[in-house]
């Protein structure tokens, strides 16, 4: 029985281990960062933009373990990916103040708020794409 037991945990972490590793790597999340930002704006529907900006939310979190292309190779605690990280942290701050909003109701509001990540997006381009 007990070996049973330690073949039945062998494999299920076997089989499980690749999946949990499999995480987006940084071009996906920016796609689904763009993908969503449309969906925001262009949104008149309270549940289609907290939605939007769910994913933007998500895939920002994902965005932050990653490194750009530009800075491949550079150790994790190097000025530059802290400011990458900087980059990202400034995103994930004005999606929650926008999801605030929306979740307020004042979906206008929210939106105005959500032109803003077009600026963090271009300046933050300008320094690591």
């Amino acid at each position: 029985m007990k070996h049973k037991a330690i073949a039945m945990l062998s494999l299920t972490l076997f089989i499980a281990a690749p999946l949990a590793a499999q995480a987006r790597d940084l071009g996906e999340d920016m796609d689904i960062l763009n993908a969503n930002y449309s969906a925001v704006m262009k949104s008149d529907n309270p549940a289609a933009l907290k939605k939007g900006l769910a994913g933007m939310h998500e895939a920002a979190l994902d965005a932050r373990k990653g490194t750009p292309p530009k800075l491949k190779g550079q150790p994790a605690d190097s000025p530059q990916m802290k400011d990458f990280r900087q980059g990202i942290d400034t995103l994930i701050g004005q999606i929650e103040q926008a999801q605030a909003l929306a979740d307020k109701g004042d979906t206008q509001q929210a939106q105005t708020l959500a032109k803003q990540f077009q600026q963090t997006r271009n300046e933050n381009h300008a320094k690591f794409r």
